[in-house]
């Protein structure tokens, strides 16, 4: 009994079609298929840098919020902007090193060390320090 369609993993539409190829090319076009399990941990990290871009966001958009509600600074929504601004930025980082990651993976080269951690490290000393020096300003009034 022989295998066809997506029991013989081909992802064309029957028997006998050729695969059809997976985006985005320049990733997947590249060296040999790597272990699932490292390409599917490389993926998981992705969505993880992703869900902290969208907290950046959310934080920003929350920030705002509440300094216009309580009447507070309107350098807070500088910060609250730049907070958006950053979780943009750090969501193309999760989507380009993935790409960089996966790509490495697949030609055994040596894995990219990861750009969005220092960076993302430096921003939050930042914000922890205009904030706590926001707060110590206003129990000095």
């Amino acid at each position: 009994m022989s295998q066809t369609g997506r029991d013989a993993g081909q992802t064309g539409p029957g028997p006998g079609s050729a695969p059809r190829a997976r985006r985005p090319e320049r990733v997947y076009g590249v060296g040999s298929e790597p272990d699932a399990r490292f390409s599917l941990a490389n993926e998981r990290t992705a969505l993880a840098w992703l869900r902290t871009s969208l907290a950046l966001v959310a934080a920003g958009v929350g920030l705002t919020s509440v300094a216009e509600l309580a009447g507070l600074a309107r350098w807070l929504d500088v910060v609250a902007a730049l907070l958006c601004l950053c979780g943009g930025g750090l969501a193309v980082e999760a989507v380009a090193g993935w790409r960089r990651t996966e790509r490495a993976l697949r030609l055994g080269a040596a894995l990219p060390a990861p750009r969005a951690l220092l960076w993302l490290g430096a921003l939050l000393v930042l914000l922890a320090v205009l904030l706590a020096g926001y707060a110590v300003g206003r129990l000095a009034r």
